[in-house]
């Protein structure tokens, strides 16, 4: 496997996933342009009509580059998918690159677009390989975790004095909040230990909505908790802590100590 992660300065990113194919690239071509063939592989009912392409759900897109059988590109709504062939002995080198704007989902589109090129060189080997449509939450959840360290996505930043924690998580929010025991917190007293970290003094709990939202004051400033809607199986977490930044890493250890406890 062969995975990059790309930021660029206008805050979008690109993934690019690279895979050797063992049939020739007229026949790969065949695979990610024809809507025949897409429907072995593809997350969506593709239907092209000369540059258009509707997904049988949400925006269409449309063709920006097509250059049988070396490079296929679209638009997906905002984001754009680039496919290119390159001969490979008898065989294929694809490199497939996909550029969108939200950086944290990076590991999901990853997961998802890793499970369809496989799905995609089975239907070139001539074997069955329709999508799971009811994927084991267990797998897919180490192929998430996987990606994330695979691409390096670091959950925590820091800017103009607070911290910024956003991370995709793999089971259902309902669960987070359990694992937290987010049903014991109450406004006015102090939050659950699992929604703090080693070192901070937290005042009381100003604001809570289960399995969305938690939110108490600091002696600098607030942390809140949001509970999110995500990419995956599971909501996105995002905590702010304004007024500190000293807690940069022990916010990213936290939070990644928890979503490896949804592994379990």
């Amino acid at each position: 496997m062969n995975e990059t992660l790309t930021l660029h300065p206008d805050g979008r990113t690109t993934l690019r996933l690279q895979r050797r194919l063992p049939h020739p690239p007229a026949k790969v071509w065949r695979a990610i342009t024809d809507p025949q063939h897409l429907t072995h592989w593809f997350p969506a009912d593709v239907t092209i009509d000369g540059d258009r392409i509707t997904y049988g759900f949400g925006p269409d897109g449309h063709i920006t580059e097509n250059n049988p059988p070396h490079v296929f590109a679209h638009t997906w709504g905002d984001d754009h998918l680039r496919w290119e062939l390159h001969p490979d002995g008898p065989g294929t080198l694809l490199t497939f690159t996909h550029t969108f704007t939200d950086h944290h989902g990076a590991a999901s589109f990853a997961a998802g677009w890793h499970t369809c090129i496989r799905a995609m060189h089975a239907h070139l080997d001539g074997r069955p390989s329709p999508l799971p449509t009811e994927p084991r939450p267990a797998d897919s959840a180490h192929l998430h975790e996987d990606y994330i360290a695979i691409l390096g996505l670091n959950p925590a930043t820091a800017h103009d004095g607070n911290v910024r924690v956003e991370r995709q998580l793999t089971r259902p929010a309902e669960d987070v909040w359990h694992l937290l025991h987010g049903d014991d917190a109450t406004p006015g007293t102090p939050p659950p230990t699992p929604f703090t970290v080693p070192g901070l003094t937290p005042g009381p709990v100003t604001r809570t909505e289960t399995a969305k939202l938690l939110e108490y004051d600091t002696t600098g400033g607030t942390v809140r908790w949001e509970l999110t809607e995500g990419t995956g199986q599971g909501p996105r977490l995002i905590i702010t802590h304004t007024g500190d930044t000293t807690f940069l890493d022990a916010w990213r250890i936290h939070v990644e100590e928890l979503a490896a406890s949804l592994l379990d």
